[in-house]
């Protein structure tokens, strides 16, 4: 099954665990690895044949305007779609959506990850067994250490920041098809409202990620995501 070309970004949020550096810079638009988040979301887009790109902006939408355009020095197209902050996720995808996406499927994400996802195979996946949607997961990484504490209340050893191998979660990359649009609130959050309905429905599936993953929702994560890029680009 063809890859679908159209992307929904939602970059509206006021990137509250970022303050102070968000008082006067859309999260978007925050620099990681040297280059706006944006930038990279766009580009890894690009990268995989996602060239019709709507973002949902709210929070200093006019400087995320004014940065991107219409997109053409990236090698895509963009056009915006403007919602509240309190409107929340729901609200965001919902009027991008309705506005601009005549696809019968497509891409969705929450536009503060970075990652060497394969659209391809991913929108494969969902295209099988006749979900509405579909969300990318990956195994988390605990921000801290663990301790190993023996029976008798001695420390064993250490387990620096380890990967929970039994545990998944949200990537905040989607697949969905058109018709989620029926099952998304006014107001709200997916993760919250449309998402348990479409997995009582069992409509939504889960696409395992193994590769790379990089978020930035927070000062320390920005922080670590700096040093992790100085490496090189995982896209």
């Amino acid at each position: 099954m063809t890859t679908p070309k159209t992307a929904v970004i939602l970059s509206g949020g006021e990137g509250l665990r970022l303050r102070p550096i968000t008082h006067d810079i859309p999260k978007g638009l925050v620099k990681v690895g040297g280059k706006p988040l944006l930038e990279w979301v766009i580009e890894w887009l690009q990268q995989n044949r996602v060239t019709n790109l709507v973002i949902g902006v709210a929070y200093l939408k006019e400087k995320i305007i004014r940065h991107l355009g219409s997109g053409g020095k990236f090698g895509v197209d963009i056009r915006y779609s403007v919602h509240t902050v309190e409107g929340g996720t729901s609200e965001g995808f919902r009027l991008a959506i309705s506005r601009y996406v005549d696809s019968p499927s497509f891409f969705a994400l929450n536009g503060d990850q970075i990652t060497d996802l394969r659209l391809g195979a991913f929108h494969n996946n969902h295209s099988k067994d006749g979900a509405l949607a579909s969300i990318a997961v990956v195994h988390p990484r605990l921000p801290f250490g663990l301790v190993k504490i023996s029976s008798k209340g001695f420390c064993e050893g250490f387990v620096e920041k380890p990967v929970l191998r039994d545990f998944f979660c949200s990537t905040g990359i989607y697949v969905f098809d058109r018709k989620v649009l029926k099952y998304m609130p006014r107001k709200g959050d997916v993760e919250r409202t449309t998402f348990p309905k479409l997995a009582q429905m069992n409509k939504l599936k889960a696409f395992k990620h193994d590769g790379s993953f990089i978020t930035v929702n927070s000062l320390r994560e920005l922080e670590e995501a700096d040093e992790a890029l100085k490496v090189g680009s995982p896209v």
